[in-house]
């Protein structure tokens, strides 16, 4: 990077920019507190204070009366179980499939990359609704009997959540210097030894981050959840909206949400360990450009014999395993396209018409989506920002830096604890806020604030690693050069996180277009989101609801698709950016 640089021209002048930055870093850090106070904070607090304050007095009543329930130790039991189950399939398969797209080269690897993406930022009830026509009676794997089973669930689940392990364990597999295993395997060691003692502890960092992330997704799934295991197999997350929405209990949501945040706290301190580890790891690892990706014919250096099985053997499984990602999506589409006329568009038509469960269309719905992510998308990505370039700083003082840990951990909050109880905390606090004479439950702007504190935790994850990638070099060049704090600020660090602004932006709107589990509170009757519609019209009895739920579920699942493809496409080179 070239640095053209004046001298200021008076003290006054660099005292005059260094009151500036201090007022910017003020408010980099005072907009993201008062953001995630008003609208997560109060909201969660005023949901759970609704179960335990009775007659103006605190009552912790309810948490002896819920666990005495039968109910509540098998919703925790389901909630662990599908969770572990769910983490360990998608590490057993994601492992490979990091060794073949991140440490081999072939033709049509970056579509394939991308592919394996698209199931993880897909919305949660289009997963369920796909899995959902895959294995009822009558559907390509009918015959299986899956439908509505545990088995459904978590493999819902490791469909969702592959693309973290790959990415998560081959971004650092990527940037390995191979020469220790190739050392290993020089002095004798079987391939199977030197990765089980030379490459898998290297790799122990990847694997804990993405390991205890995926947890995290899989114990706080909701959509995919709530369409596939109904009310059978639910999880904390499915309870708390049960005993919101039908049951009214707000006592028991309330002690369900604690527990869910004492489950994501452990899961985020763990998460942000191993985070740190991983990035101490690639720290020591070679630079990305000298790391030669290998032929997947047969790594170099590598005789031909067990180690080329290993290679083999990690290629089959990653097949099989983008086919069966790809049986789901494509079954979505056929099934959408047939009717009981033979092939045709016509639930396609029907999109265009209301009626019964629906108000407005399902192209109005998509166009109300639409605006609300492009709403919720801008929040964000000036909440995530800040919040990104406070947490990137490397503070000198030990105050300093757990202070930024601290902060770093607070925002990813919104990704574990439950939108249920954010939404209907939004219902309770929203109601003449500090007094006011205005009720904000009925304003429209209430559903991209509460999607943005969901794709905040997205965009500062994106955007983080750039920032504390940059070499700290080039600041002190441009101050040695006589650029002010607020010139390096914008001629650095600005101008470096910029670059990732385009991925950041593709999974904030994709965040914001699928989420459901906040939203089906607060968007009212006359302007609901498409994931809503699409709930509603899987709950309408009838093939031709079910057939516009397909559709409907098809067009969700290309716009989100496509936008994050797009905006990782003009994502600038060597950007980096990670999404876990």
């Amino acid at each position: 990077m070239t640095l053209t640089l004046d001298r200021p021209d008076a003290p006054s002048a660099v005292a005059s920019g260094r009151s500036r930055v201090v007022a910017f870093w003020a408010l980099a850090v005072a907009v993201p507190l008062v953001f995630l106070g008003l609208f997560f904070a109060w909201p969660v607090v005023e949901m759970i204070a609704k179960g335990f304050v009775v007659d103006g007095r605190l009552d912790l009543g309810g948490f002896a009366d819920v666990f005495s329930r039968p109910r509540t130790w098998r919703i925790i039991g389901l909630t662990l179980a599908q969770a572990t189950l769910g983490t360990l399939l998608s590490v057993a398969l994601g492992v490979p499939g990091a060794y073949v797209l991140y440490r081999h080269t072939f033709r049509g690897r970056a579509l394939v990359r991308a592919f394996v993406t698209v199931p993880f930022v897909l919305p949660t009830v289009v997963v369920g609704v796909a899995f959902r026509s895959l294995l009822v009676s009558g559907g390509p794997l009918g015959f299986l009997h899956l439908d509505g089973t545990f088995v459904a669930i978590v493999a819902a689940l490791v469909f969702f959540n592959y693309a973290v392990v790959v990415r998560a364990v081959g971004g650092l597999w990527e940037r390995l210097d191979p020469r220790a295993e190739q050392a290993a395997r020089a002095l004798g060691a079987s391939p199977w030894r030197a990765f089980r003692t030379v490459t898998l502890p290297a790799l122990t960092p990847a694997l804990a981050s993405a390991a205890s992330l995926t947890f995290l997704y899989c114990a706080t799934a909701f959509g995919t959840v709530l369409v596939l295991g109904g009310l059978q197999f639910g999880t904390i997350e499915t309870e708390i909206w049960v005993q919101t929405t039908q049951f009214l209990d707000l006592r028991a949501a309330a002690v369900l949400s604690v527990v869910q945040l004492v489950v994501v706290a452990a899961a985020l301190t763990l998460a942000g360990r191993a985070r740190s580890r991983r990035e101490r790891a690639l720290a020591l690892t070679l630079p990305e450009a000298s790391v030669r990706p290998l032929r997947l014919r047969r790594p170099v250096g590598m005789p031909a014999g067990d180690g080329h099985a290993l290679t083999l053997v990690a290629t089959a499984v990653t097949a099989a395993v983008v086919l069966l990602l790809a049986l789901p999506l494509v079954n979505l589409v056929v099934r959408s396209l047939r009717t009981d006329a033979g092939w045709g568009l016509d639930h396609y038509t029907a999109l265009g018409t209301t009626g019964g469960a629906l108000t407005v269309t399902v192209w109005q719905a998509t166009l109300n989506s639409l605006r609300v992510a492009l709403d919720a998308t801008v929040i964000a990505l000036v909440v995530g920002g800040l919040v990104a370039l406070v947490v990137s700083r490397r503070p000198r003082r030990a105050i300093g830096r757990r202070a930024v840990v601290g902060l770093d951990a607070l925002f990813m909050l919104p990704l574990g604890v439950s939108a249920v109880t954010v939404g209907f905390g939004f219902l309770l606090s929203m109601h003449h806020p500090f007094g006011l004479p205005v009720d904000l439950r009925t304003s429209p702007v209430l559903v991209p604030i509460a999607q943005a504190v969901v794709a905040v935790p997205l965009v500062v994850r994106t955007v983080l690693p750039v920032l504390r990638a940059i070499d700290p070099r080039l600041r002190e060049a441009a101050a040695t050069l006589g650029a002010a704090p607020g010139r390096v600020l914008r001629t650095v660090d600005l101008s470096i996180a910029t670059r990732s602004l385009g991925l950041a932006i593709g999974f904030a709107f994709a965040a914001s277009l699928g989420e459901f589990g906040a939203t089906s509170f607060l968007a009212r009757p006359d302007r609901p989101t498409l994931p809503v519609v699409i709930f509603r019209l899987i709950g309408r009895p009838g093939p031709e609801s079910y057939g516009m739920a397909l559709a409907a579920s098809v067009v969700l699942a290309l716009l989100t698709a496509g936008i994050v493809a797009l905006c990782e496409r003009l994502r600038a080179p060597g950007a980096g950016g990670e999404w876990w």
